[in-house]
C-alpha cells in the first residue's frame, strides 16, 4: 500500500480549558522587564503559530506521524531485493529509480549518508548497481561520476558486510568474501560470551534471517553485461577474495577472522550436524517475532532480509507469511508524482509522545481535545506483551512500555517509554497516569548495572563483540548511553523521583563517568553532543540536582562555547567521525531548541544566552508557523545511518518556546 506524505496545513490553536490566568494583569507584571517582556510576547506569538500548526498535523485518532527520511540505501536495496527474488518487472521500480537518481550528489557522483557528508562507498556501489539493473547506460554522466568515485575509494571489494550480502546474492561477489553467520549460534548456551540475548535488538532481527541466507547462499545469476565488475579495482577478487587482518599478530579482530575462516572450512566439509535443528529454531523465531508487529523488527533491513530468508526455506510466494512480509515492506513507500521513496520505518509513538509533551509545555492538558485524543491513543498503544527484553531482566515486572512504530510488541524501548510516560504524566487523566506509572516501573527494571539505560534491553557493555566480522554496522551492541539516561531521569523527575532514590543515584554516577572532557555528553540517538547534553541537563534539573555544581556548570560553559553569535545551535553528524567537530554545523531549529532548553535547565529563563536562542527561533519561524530544516538531526547507527525526522522542526521549538513562556509567566504570577 502506498502512503502519501501529509502536507502541513494550518489549524486553530485553542488554549487549554484550565488556563484561567488573567493575561492582562500578567502582561502588566512583565512590562517592567523591558526588552525581556517584549521577547516574552514575541515568543508567545511564535508559540501560538507553532501550536496551531502542530495541532493541525494531528491525525483524527489522536496520533502524530511525520515523515521519517533516511538515505539512498532504502531505494537501492529495495531495487536489488526485487532482482534477487526475480520480481524486477514490478511497475513501481522506475519511480523508485527516479528518486534514487535525485539523491546523487552532482559534484562528485556520490550517494551519501546525510547532506554534506563524505562519500559513502557502500551506498554509492548499491545505487550504481541498482540503476545499472534499471537500464541506466554506463556512459551517462551520473554513472561515470559514480564509477570513478567508487574506484578512487578502493573499489566494490571494500564495501561493508551488509552490502556484500546483496552483491553475493546477485553473483557479483563470492560468498567467501561475506562473513559467515552460522545458524548454529542460536544453540549456544546462555553463559556464552556471544549469545543473541547479549547483542542489540536490531542486530538480532538482522542476524536471524541473514544466518539463513548465509547457510543457503542463494544466487541469482545475472547476464554478464548487467554485472558490476567495472567497480572492482582487483578483478580477481570475485574468485579469490582477500581478508585484511590486523597488522598486530594478536588482536580480537584477527581471532574472529580466524574463527570465520574455520567456519568456512566446516561449511565446505559439511560437518554441520546441528544445522537442521538450528535452522528450524531460527524459522520458528522469525515467524513468532512477526506476530504483533508491522514486519520483523518493524524496520527496513530485517523486513528485506526475511523475504529472502523465507524463500531460501522454500516458502511459496503465495504463502501468507511471504505475502504479509512483502505488503509490510511496501507500506513504507511514499509516492509523489513520478517518484517513490521509502521510510526506514514509521515513528508514530515517538512523534506522538514528543508532540504531546511539547503541547503540555505550551499550556495544554487532557482537557484540551487534541491532548485528550493523543493521551487516549498512547494509552491504547501501551505494550502489554512480554518481549525479548525479559531475557535479561532478573526479577518479575509487569509488562509495559512503548515501542517506536505502530506495532512492534517484542521491542518496546526505554527512550519511547520515558517520553510517553512523561507526556502522559503532564497531560493528566486517571487512565493515562496509571499507564505512565506502569511504564516507569518497567523502566526501573531495565536499568543497567552501570547505572545507565540502553534502548531495548538490560545489557552489559561487551566491546569485544564489535570485532565480529559481521558487526561492521557499528551497532552490534545496545549499551547504556547518556541521552537515554538523561531522558529517563527527566521522566522520573516528573513522577516524583529525586536524588534520594537509589536508581537516580546510580544514574547520576553513570552520567558523571560519561561526561566528556569539555563538559558535554555523547548523543547516541540524536546529533550529537548538543542532543546528549540537552537530554542530560534537563534530566539533572528534573530530579533536583544542584545546577551550580561544578560538573553541571562545565556543561553550561560548553554549551555557551558552541552557541553561535546569532543565538542558534547546529551540529553536523560529522562529529561522530571527528570529535573536534563537537557542536559544529549548520544551524537548525531542532538543535537550537535543544541547546536553548539545556541552557535554560542550567541557568534559567532570564539568562542572556537563553534569550538569544529564543530570539533566533522567533526570527527564523516561517509565516506558516514552522521552521525550515533540511538537515539530518536524528541518528540510527552512528557513522552508518542517519535520519531526518520531519516533525523535529516543529515540536521541539514548541517545547522550547512553551517552556520559556511558561517559566516566565509562572514567575510573573508569583510576584
Amino acid at each position: 500500500m502506498n502512503r502519501t506524505h501529509k502536507k502541513m496545513t494550518v489549524g486553530t490553536f485553542t488554549p487549554k480549558a484550565t488556563d484561567a490566568l488573567d493575561r492582562e494583569p500578567l502582561d502588566r507584571r512583565v512590562g517592567h522587564l523591558g526588552p525581556e517582556g517584549e521577547l516574552l510576547r514575541q515568543a508567545e506569538r511564535s508559540l501560538t503559530l507553532a501550536v496551531d500548526q502542530l495541532i493541525a498535523q494531528q491525525n483524527p485518532d489522536g496520533h502524530w506521524r511525520g515523515e521519517l527520511e533516511g538515505d539512498s540505501i532504502l531505494q537501492s536495496e529495495y531495487i536489488l531485493l526485487k532482482f534477487i527474488i526475480e520480481q524486477e518487472k514490478d511497475s513501481r521500480l522506475p519511480k523508485i529509480a527516479n528518486y534514487l537518481r535525485s539523491q546523487q550528489r552532482q559534484e562528485d557522483g556520490a550517494w551519501v549518508q546525510y547532506p554534506g557528508a563524505k562519500p559513502d562507498l557502500s551506498a554509492t556501489v548499491k545505487a550504481y548497481f541498482a540503476l545499472k539493473l534499471m537500464g541506466d547506460p554506463l556512459d551517462c554522466p551520473h554513472m561515470t561520476r559514480a564509477r570513478q568515485l567508487v574506484l578512487s575509494l578502493g573499489g566494490a571489494e571494500r564495501c561493508n558486510t551488509y552490502t556484500k550480502f546483496y552483491l553475493a546474492a546477485l553473483g557479483q561477489m563470492h560468498y567467501d568474501a561475506v562473513p559467515v553467520i552460522p545458524p548454529e549460534m542460536v544453540l549456544l548456551p546462555k553463559w556464552f560470551y556471544f549469545h543473541l540475548d547479549k547483542v542489540s535488538a536490531w542486530s538480532r532481527t538482522m542476524i536471524m534471517p541473514l544466518s539463513i541466507i548465509s547457510a543457503y547462499q542463494p544466487i541469482r545469476q545475472l547476464p554478464e553485461p548487467m554485472g558490476i565488475m567495472e567497480l572492482y579495482t582487483n578483478h580477481d577478487y570475485l574468485h579469490r577474495p582477500f581478508v585484511e587482518f590486523d597488522k598486530r599478530l594478536v588482536s580480537w579482530k584477527n581471532l574472529f577472522l580466524a574463527v570465520d575462516k574455520l567456519l568456512r572450512v566446516l561449511e565446505k566439509t559439511r560437518l554441520t550436524p546441528l544445522r537442521r535443528p538450528a535452522l528450524r529454531r531460527i524459522e520458528h523465531w522469525i515467524l513468532k517475532h512477526t506476530r504483533h508487529s508491522d514486519g520483523l523488527g518493524a524496520i527496513f533491513p530485517p523486513m528485506v532480509y526475511i523475504i529472502i530468508a523465507l524463500r531460501c526455506l522454500g516458502y511459496d510466494r503465495r504463502d501468507k507469511h511471504l505475502v504479509r512480509a512483502e505488503r509490510q515492506l511496501d507500506e513504507l513507500m511514499i509516492e509523489e508524482g513520478d517518484s517513490i521513496r521509502f521510510q526506514p520505518c514509521f515513528s508514530p509513538i515517538w512523534d506522538t509522545g514528543i508532540a504531546t509533551y511539547a503541547l503540555t509545555e505550551a499550556g495544554l492538558d487532557c482537557k484540551h481535545p487534541a491532548l485528550r485524543r493523543a493521551a487516549g491513543w498512547l494509552v491504547g498503544k501501551e505494550c502489554r506483551v512480554v518481549g525479548d527484553w525479559k531475557a535479561n531482566v532478573r526479577h518479575d515486572v509487569e509488562p509495559s512500555g512503548w515501542y517506536f512504530e505502530f506495532n512492534n510488541a517484542y521491542y518496546p524501548d526505554v527512550d519511547d517509554t520515558a517520553m510517553v510516560a512523561m507526556a502522559l504524566r503532564c497531560a493528566g487523566g486517571d487512565q493515562a497516569l496509571a499507564a505512565a506509572r506502569r511504564g516507569v516501573n518497567w523502566m526501573l527494571a531495565m536499568q543497567n548495572e552501570d547505572g545507565g539505560w540502553a534502548a531495548f534491553d538490560r545489557t552489559i557493555n561487551r566491546p569485544i563483540l564489535e570485532h565480529i566480522p559481521f558487526a561492521d554496522h557499528n551497532a552490534i551492541q545496545d549499551p547504556s548511553c547518556p541521552d537515554i539516561t538523561g531522558r529517563t531521569l527527566e521522566c522520573l523527575g516528573h513522577h516524583g523521583y529525586d536524588t534520594g532514590h537509589h536508581a537516580v543515584v546510580r544514574a547520576l554516577h553513570f552520567l558523571r563517568t560519561k561526561q566528556e572532557e569539555e563538559g558535554c555528553w555523547f548523543g547516541r540517538w540524536g546529533v550529537n553532543y548538543i542532543y546528549g547534553t540537552w537530554q542530560v541537563a534537563c534530566g539533572l534539573r528534573a530530579v533536583g540536582v544542584d545546577m551550580n555544581e561544578p560538573w553541571v556548570q562545565r556543561a553550561g560553559r560548553w554549551l555557551r562555547s558552541v552557541q553561535k553569535p546569532d543565538g542558534s545551535f547546529g551540529e553536523s553528524a560529522d562529529s561522530y567521525e571527528d570529535p573536534s567537530q563537537k557542536g559544529q554545523g549548520p544551524s537548525t531549529a531542532s538543535q537550537t531548541a535543544w541547546g536553548t532548553m539545556a541552557l535554560m535547565a542550567i541557568y534559567g529563563p532570564h539568562d542572556g544566552d537563553v534569550q538569544r536562542g529564543i530570539r533566533w527561533l522567533c526570527q527564523t519561524q516561517l509565516p506558516a508557523g514552522v521552521w525550515d530544516e533540511p538537515w539530518f538531526t536524528g541518528t540510527g547507527f552512528p557513522r552508518v545511518f542517519y535520519l531526518r525526522y520531519h516533525l523535529y522542526r516543529l515540536y521541539f521549538p514548541v517545547m522550547c518556546l512553551g517552556r520559556y513562556t511558561r517559566l516566565l509567566r509562572q514567575q510573573a504570577a508569583a510576584k
